[in-house]
């Protein structure tokens, strides 16, 4: 591949994320929560529950944020936190009924996130989703090896 294929690559991969973001940031401020809880919640809410250890991996937050951003959802009711049966050191959280509901609201509002990819995926057909699909998992599968092997 050529570099300037390369570099063309790497640039859209750029404006995604920084428009992807720049959306984000906005979906999170309309909803009175921090990019932090909003990633919180984007991770639990297809699950349900997931515990914060298993959080902590995902999202790549720092715990003391985590901790932080964790409270003010459970503060909000949006999410619960018990501690994990047999091991109570580690602790469950898990969607509450508003938290839900929550979530809902938000995935389907205009301008958030999942709207603008949710447009933007049906201009492709189902192959192209597909095939995008495969080709970013791809991606991320190799990038992830690699981080691994490097021990990061």
């Amino acid at each position: 591949m050529s570099s300037i294929k390369l570099i063309e690559i790497l640039q859209a991969f750029d404006r995604v994320q920084q428009n992807s973001r720049k959306i984000f940031q906005k979906t999170a401020t309309d909803n009175n929560l921090s990019m932090p809880q909003l990633v919180i919640l984007m991770k639990i809410a297809p699950r349900r529950k997931m515990t914060q250890k298993e959080l902590a991996k995902e999202s790549y937050i720092p715990k003391s944020t985590l901790s932080q951003a964790i409270d003010g959802l459970v503060l909000a009711d949006l999410i619960h936190r018990h501690p994990v049966e047999n091991n109570r050191r580690e602790m469950q959280l898990i969607l509450s009924e508003k938290g839900k509901e929550f979530f809902e609201k938000i995935w389907l509002r205009e301008g958030s996130i999942h709207h603008g990819f949710e447009l933007a995926l049906q201009t492709f057909t189902e192959k192209q989703r597909n095939d995008f699909l495969h080709s970013l998992e791809k991606i991320a599968l190799f990038l992830e090896k690699e981080m691994t092997e490097k021990g990061e």
